[in-house]
């Protein structure tokens, strides 16, 4: 089991720097930064990371292959590889349809896209001309100027055809997930995809990229973890909400609280009990490390925590690892 810890820049880039270094000091292996237009930019984000860290593995958690060219994707992580010695992940998804519309790009075939585009990457990678004649990533003779070094690539995936896929061609796959039910699926899904490429399906990282909060007083954690469980009620499939026994129609009543921005009613009761257990991994640090020790059993290989991390963020990654990373 790795750990790994996932910071959205919508904080100033040296204020998550500080967070990185401190996860490092506290045993993490991997740092996660998203990749939102909206936010501050995900590689300048990496670049100041690696020049903060020493040895912490720094990944894009996740970027996507609509906003950005292969080339310049390949391009992007590279130069973090170099600068930070080698420590660089590239995490690649096919990103959420809402983002592209407001953006004004069409989001076309996301297995496709994400297929052809993580062959175009790991080509680039070898050094030498590319030339991919793909359905949606063409690439004719292009060719990067520098050595980009070994770089795994993992998929954010939450489909069974993404997760099938990732378990072919990826090296981990981030999952969107928090409970045992889910991976459950995930996981034969993911093993799935690497027996029909010929591979060991123990060569893929398995990543739970949870919604983590953790406080020695439960119920602040509970409390952090609404707002951020109510937006993945609200984005979930019918599917998923009913493995949990989570009523639908409730789905629609969270969404248009958040439309309105009515967070009132979503820390006042519409985000149930069952709600942040089902998605999230939440409580004292014990709650935590019982339900990590129930996805370990699963088959889960790597924990995220994912935002809001806790109450309080400096002391909520001081908790993880004194008490479950320092207990591993």
């Amino acid at each position: 089991m790795t750990f790994g810890i996932e910071f959205v820049p919508s904080d100033p880039v040296l204020k998550i720097a500080h967070y990185a270094k401190l996860a490092e000091t506290q045993g993490f292996d991997n740092v996660w930064i998203t990749d939102h237009y909206n936010n501050r930019d995900v590689y300048s984000t990496l670049a100041v990371l690696a020049m903060n860290t020493n040895s912490i593995k720094l990944g894009t958690g996740v970027t996507n292959p609509y906003t950005r060219n292969a080339a310049v994707t390949a391009s992007s992580i590279a130069s973090i590889n170099e600068i930070s010695g080698g420590r660089a992940i590239l995490g690649l998804g096919p990103g959420d349809k809402a983002t592209f519309d407001a953006m004004g790009i069409s989001w076309d075939k996301p297995l496709t896209m994400t297929k052809e585009s993580i062959s175009a990457i790991r080509a680039f990678f070898t050094g030498k001309k590319v030339n991919q004649d793909g359905e949606m990533v063409k690439i004719s003779g292009a060719k990067m100027a520098f050595k980009a070094g070994s770089i795994p690539i993992y998929m954010g995936a939450q489909g069974p055809k993404m997760l099938e896929l990732a378990g072919e061609v990826a090296d981990g796959v981030l999952i969107n997930a928090s409970h045992p039910k889910d991976f459950e699926v995930a996981v034969q899904q993911i093993a799935s995809g690497a027996k029909k490429a010929g591979r060991d399906p123990k060569e893929v990282d398995v990543a739970a990229y949870a919604c983590f909060s953790i406080d020695e007083k439960p119920e602040k954690a509970v409390n952090a973890a609404k707002v951020v469980v109510a937006f993945i009620v609200a984005g979930s499939p019918d599917m998923v909400l009913e493995r949990h026994g989570i009523d639908v129609a409730a789905k629609a009543d969270i969404g248009a609280a958040i439309a309105k921005g009515d967070f009132g009613s979503l820390m006042g009761g519409m985000v149930t009990t069952e709600m942040i257990d089902a998605f999230s991994i939440c409580g004292t640090p014990a709650d935590c490390k019982a339900r990590i020790n129930d996805l370990l059993d699963i088959g889960v290989t790597q924990i995220v925590a994912g935002s809001p991390i806790g109450p309080d963020k400096e002391k909520a990654i001081k908790l993880i690892g004194k008490e479950i990373i320092g207990q591993k």
